[in-house]
């Protein structure tokens, strides 16, 4: 006997396989690359689906954004548990590291969009608070890993975070140059001489 899903099962589904799609196709074209046509068909659906979903190529690229940091925070979150100190922030930064060099693409896509968003007071600011949420959890993970371990930064978690990120996000562009030089290890040096004993 087949069970036929309620409307609000269907409608989730729906969303489920637009941004699985729009994943894929912002990967492969880039966030002005990207069309929303080209998303639905990858998706199965008429761009009405789409368009029933998500207002346009913005509001979808957010909701794919505020997905990836949930993703993100669980995954380090989950790395972090049973971790202490200056080797528990070694292994962060060393997978968060690792997570972008297997897939540039996802840092380049977000520096691309962040570009189009400066340009856009509204769409900027809503990028901003999904920013300021990474950055908080992923400095609170920093934090709970610095405290469990007798540590504390010389900054603030939240600017430590915000540092860490920054330097990925520059490590990830340098390659995409051919010009990087600045190596994984070096960066956990780095965030390592701004942690000091209780």
């Amino acid at each position: 006997m087949t069970t036929r899903m309620t409307r609000a099962e269907q409608t989730e589904r729906n969303r489920d396989l637009v941004l699985a799609a729009a994943r894929r196709v912002f990967l492969a074209r880039g966030y002005a690359g990207a069309r929303l046509d080209v998303i639905a068909e990858e998706a199965g659906f008429s761009k009405g689906v789409v368009y029933s979903q998500f207002a346009g190529k913005a509001e979808l690229f957010l909701a794919l954004l505020e997905q990836r940091i949930a993703e993100r925070a669980a995954e380090n979150e989950d790395l972090a548990a049973g971790r202490a100190g200056l080797a528990g922030l070694r292994a962060l930064l060393l997978a968060n590291a690792q997570r972008s060099e297997e897939g540039p693409g996802w840092t380049q896509l977000v520096v691309e969009f962040r570009v189009a968003a400066a340009r856009d007071p509204e769409l900027n600011a809503r990028y901003a608070a999904l920013h300021v949420r990474a950055l908080e959890e992923f400095g609170a993970t920093v934090a709970a890993l610095l405290d469990r371990g007798g540590l504390v930064p010389s900054y603030s978690p939240r600017v430590l975070a915000e540092l860490i990120f920054c330097l990925d996000a520059g490590r990830v562009l340098e390659r995409a140059a051919g010009t990087a030089q600045l190596e994984v290890d070096v960066v956990v040096d780095l965030v390592a001489r701004l942690v000091e004993p209780l």
